[in-house]
């Protein structure tokens, strides 16, 4: 069926300032809106209040509106403009709520506006726990015995007739905000009283534990003609009780069976139907007995995730841009798959490879803060890496993280005791893997880490393999077959350094005595069952290379890697800036970004998209391939800045701002003497590299003093 010609204007609703469970991934699918709309001749209003993003960009919608996103603002917007429609499901909680209350203050009703995507009969099945419950019920799908609490006194009267520990989901919240695992009465009055104060209903579910159990995601897409389509399954390495956005999550599914598989699809395919999304994208949550193989569903979400991200970006299928296409009245077999052009959106994804998603915290932001992990998401941002195996995926995920490991290694854990890391990854934290590691590397029993952290078997086998890697590198350092077995592990230069007890730079440099680079292959949806007609690559050991490198004058880009405090989506709006001009000036623009949330990691903004760490040895591997112009470092925050020296030191032209700008920039020493040479005043100060010169500099200075690190984002170990 052709699109909707009785709709003219459509408003998009945002996702607003970044929170923690809700970060650029929205501007990601906010921005493929609005380009689809406009696509199709519509006349585009945006409402939003963030002015980092892309989707902000004053020539991206017809009209702008920098506003809060809450209803009495936006039903002023409404009152004024007009449009035919909105569209709700691509703003994440913030847009999905803000629709909701536009409707049932009658807004919508008064001014004729269309809900599109989902509207508000489907957003209420899907957001509240009890209407879901009671949809799951109908269709014969299990749910964790339960019931709704709308006050303290239902919690307690809940709590009563279940067994601790239980589970506190507040319903219309993102990231499971309010709610937690309670184990005992404390809790329960705790975490129920913060749920009622998150929900917007004041309505949470009560609802017995399946802490433990695997817990699976799905994205599906679902389209009026009732096509319905899996774009991919995901599997948490971490059991049910860690948010899955707090977990290290693994596409395809790893553990279950092929029947096991088979039935989450068919479940969140009866599940969509059931809510009735028929126009767009969903993530349904599962909950999976290792035991035996019971299943229930955790949850859905009406609208786009950081899943959607996720799976979009795993999988080189828009989910954003397919669900716009979708709600103003498309089926899935007319849209063109943009990557094959042979095939159209209803054809699935198929992955030949693996996508790991690890999440990314700023603990260290906060003294005292507490890294457990629970139901309630605390992560920031997080970081995407595609191998051809498990093991390869994760080193590439590892050291992509930025957060000092370049393997899975953590010095925190090397002088730790056994008994200590035992009783420690018994609880979820955001650096428990490493201590499982350490815990292998002394021959621990990995039944014992299983049944200490419920982790499936798999996954610590492989982290086995893994480090019995290790032993094998250290026995026979420059050996090529070793390197290259090495090589397919995932293991980066710096890791085989530390195994050969040498050099990054030697490693690096008798790989290229021996030309030992790695292949990169394409992320073209179908696994090459047809030919991809963008240039979006990764990077493995392997023989055939997909990546074909041209003879235009191309420079790269450095994106900014995941996000964290201190460095958001500003340095994504920057970077895509970049490489817009950079194509219109006629070079040929390369993009390097490991960030699955971003409007720069989607294949369609460069020429050509490389999913990969962004530190100097996989730099310098694609920079060996692409033979560039130059490399821009100062447009992907600090995790691009840090690289510019040593790429330099190994020949790469750095263009815009150079390294010795940088340096006197960066450098708090070098500054100072910039500062002084031009007579500009300044804080009295000093430069030091010991913690005894700094006592001095202080005890010279006078108390209070501020410590200033060099080369650091937003003020870090200041």
């Amino acid at each position: 069926m052709p699109k909707r010609t009785d709709l003219k204007r459509i408003m998009v609703i945002g996702s607003g300032p970044i929170v923690i469970g809700q970060a650029c991934e929205f501007d990601y699918s906010g921005t493929q809106a609005v380009k689809a709309l406009k696509e199709e001749g519509y006349e585009v209003i945006l409402v939003n209040s963030n002015p980092a993003t892309i989707m902000t960009d004053p020539g991206l919608a017809d009209r702008t509106y920098i506003e809060p996103i809450e209803p009495e603002t936006v039903a002023a917007i409404v009152r004024k403009e007009r449009p035919d429609a909105i569209l709700p499901t691509l703003g994440g909680q913030t847009g999905l709520n803000t629709a909701l209350e536009l409707a049932k203050m009658g807004v919508l009703e008064e001014c004729g506006v269309e809900l599109i995507g989902a509207n508000a009969e489907v957003i209420e099945k899907a957001e509240s726990r009890e209407l879901f419950r009671d949809a799951m019920e109908r269709i014969g799908i299990a749910v964790p015995k339960s019931e709704i609490a709308r006050s303290m006194d239902d919690v307690r009267r809940i709590a009563a007739e279940l067994t601790f520990p239980l589970i506190i989901r507040p319903a219309f919240t993102l990231g499971g905000s309010g709610g937690g695992v309670a184990y005992n009465q404390e809790d329960l009055e705790k975490i129920g009283q913060a749920g009622l104060d998150a929900s917007m209903t004041s309505e949470v579910l009560v609802e017995q534990s399946v802490l433990g159990w695997k817990e699976i995601e799905v994205e599906v897409v679902r389209d009026k003609k009732d096509n319905c389509i899996i774009i991919c399954t995901i599997e948490n390495m971490d059991p049910m009780g860690v948010h899955t956005g707090d977990s290290i999550t693994v596409a395809p599914v790893q553990t279950l069976t092929s029947k096991e598989t088979a039935l989450v699809c068919e479940a969140s395919k009866a599940i969509m139907r059931e809510i009735g999304v028929e126009n767009g994208g969903s993530n349904v949550q599962f909950g999976l007995n290792p035991k035996n193989g019971e299943l229930v569903v955790i949850e859905m979400n009406p609208r786009v995730s950081r899943s959607s991200a996720l799976a979009s970006k795993a999988t080189g299928f828009p989910i954003a841009k397919v669900s716009t296409k979708l709600a103003i009245g498309y089926t899935l077999d007319e849209i063109p798959n943009d990557i094959t052009r042979d095939t159209m959106a209803s054809f699935e994804p198929t992955i030949d490879y693996v996508v790991i998603k690890i999440p990314r915290f700023t603990f260290e932001k906060f003294a005292g803060a507490k890294d457990e992990l629970t139901t309630s998401m605390k992560s920031v941002g997080e970081t995407m890496a595609i191998g051809r195996t498990f093991k390869e995926a994760l080193q590439k995920g590892m050291r992509s993280l930025e957060i000092g490991v370049t393997h899975l290694h953590m010095k925190k854990f090397d002088n730790a005791s056994t008994e200590e890391m035992l009783a420690y990854i018994g609880e979820g934290t955001d650096d428990r893997i490493y201590a499982i590691a350490e815990l292998l590397r002394r021959g621990t029993d990995p039944d014992a880490i299983c049944k200490a952290t419920m982790i499936d078997l798999l996954f610590i086998d492989i982290l086995r393999h893994i480090v019995e890697m290790e032993k094998e590198i250290a026995l026979k350092p420059f050996d090529l077959d070793t390197l290259k077995e090495a090589k397919h592990y995932g293991f980066c230069d710096r890791a085989v350094a530390d195994c050969w007890n040498t050099t990054e730079d030697a490693v690096w440099n008798f790989r290229k005595e021996n030309n030992l680079f790695p292949t990169y292959k394409m992320i073209d949806t179908c696994a090459a069952e047809y030919a991809a007609d963008v240039s979006y690559l990764y990077s493995t050991y392997g023989e055939e290379n997909e990546s074909v490198a041209s003879d235009r004058k191309k420079i790269i880009v450095l994106g900014s890697g995941p996000i964290r405090i201190g460095q958001g989506v500003e340095f994504d709006y920057s970077t895509v800036h970049a490489i817009w001009a950079i194509r219109e000036a006629g070079y040929e623009a390369i993009i390097i970004n490991n960030n699955p949330e971003t409007v720069s990691t989607d294949y369609t903004c460069s020429d050509k998209l490389y999913f990969e760490p962004l530190t100097t040895e996989d730099v310098c591997n694609i920079i060996e391939l692409e033979k560039p112009y130059g490399v821009i470092a100062s447009l992907g925050g600090q995790t691009a800045i840090n690289l510019a020296e040593p790429l330099r030191n190994r020949g790469v032209t750095i263009i815009g701002t150079d390294c010795e700008a940088i340096e006197r920039a960066e450098n708090r020493d070098s500054f100072e003497k910039v500062l002084s040479a031009l007579n500009i005043p300044q804080p009295k100060g000093k430069a030091v590299t010991c913690v005894e010169d700094g006592i001095a500099a202080a005890a010279e200075i006078g108390y209070p003093v501020l410590v200033r690190p060099s080369f650091v984002l937003g003020g870090r170990a200041m």
